[in-house]
């Protein structure tokens, strides 16, 4: 009997490391050109993420800078500033997966999966068809 109560609880402690583990890409990180803070969050059972700062938030004319690029013509004037460029991220053996990211400088939008290196490194991969085919960019989590 106690055998079975240690191994209920060593099973209750891995399943909480587990959930732990996949909510450790919430927060806010500095994407690799260092000019935009992405706040990663949770929403239901998937891991989503917006643009929460820009290192230059106005363009040219001093307004604030739109999502121009985008291949709907209705969403052009949309703010660049809280877009959500990350969707639909399953957290699966260490691995967020079965997401897209969008790249505003584009309009374009890719697969990814993100990984995590340490506490404070992501490794974005966005990629077209299969991962083997795409780009990394390095992500710091901001303190």
């Amino acid at each position: 009997m106690k055998t079975r109560l240690i191994l209920f609880m060593l099973l209750i402690a891995s399943l909480n490391s587990f959930a732990q583990n996949a909510d450790a890409v919430i927060g806010k990180w500095l994407n690799k050109d260092k000019n935009a803070h992405i706040q990663i969050f949770k929403k239901g059972n998937a891991y989503f993420g917006k643009i929460v700062w820009l290192k230059e938030p106005l363009n040219e004319a001093k307004k604030p800078k739109v999502d121009e690029q985008n291949p709907n013509e209705s969403l052009r004037t949309r703010p660049i500033l809280n877009l959500e460029i990350l969707q639909n991220f399953k957290f699966n053996n260490g691995i967020w997966e079965e997401g897209t990211i969008y790249d505003p400088k584009s309009g374009k939008t890719y697969s990814c999966k993100i990984s995590q290196e340490g506490n404070d490194k992501l490794n974005v991969r966005g990629f077209i068809g299969i991962s083997l085919i795409g780009r990394t960019d390095t992500w710091t989590r901001v303190k």
